[in-house]
């Protein structure tokens, strides 16, 4: 059985991403050659996120999701979402943050792909999602930046 992760926004932007040449290379790479080894998913709210960029790349991004499956925005994930907020580990203004965390989580998904390390691929957050997570009886991603996905 293939292990499971869910494509935070980021990474998908940084696959057309020409401000940062590294990143973008490495997630088409990771995409390419990496990708197929998991059960991927995304989620209606990367999606919107991807529908509110501007042309050329919005068509662009849209079709790299197509093929992945997408998770339901549950009641409860929203309430995890809502819990993250309440403990401080998530400022709401950053709810779609604690969204993304509370999908992964909500449906035990294996690993939590991201490139946002300011609010989501931070040691210290993580580590307050755990303890948080455990308490409330919910899986804990692994959060990681496609660079710790690559085999080879």
């Amino acid at each position: 059985m293939k292990l499971s992760l869910y494509l935070e926004t980021s990474v998908i932007g940084a696959y057309l991403d020409n401000d940062d040449a590294l990143r973008r290379d490495l997630t088409i790479r990771w995409f390419e050659h990496e990708l197929a080894e998991y059960r991927v998913f995304v989620s209606p709210l990367v999606t919107r996120e991807l529908e509110r960029i501007d042309e050329p790349h919005r068509t662009g991004y849209l079709k790299l999701i197509e093929p992945f499956d997408s998770l339901e925005l549950s009641d409860e994930a929203a309430m995890l979402a809502d819990g993250y907020i309440a403990r401080g580990i998530f400022y709401r203004k950053y709810i779609a943050d604690a969204l993304h965390v509370a999908l992964a989580s909500f449906n035990k998904i294996d690993y939590l792909v991201t490139w946002n390390f300011g609010h989501i691929a931070n040691v210290r957050k993580q580590a307050r999602i755990r303890i948080f997570n455990t308490a409330a009886g919910f899986f804990s991603p692994t959060i990681v930046t496609p660079e710790f996905l690559v085999h080879s």
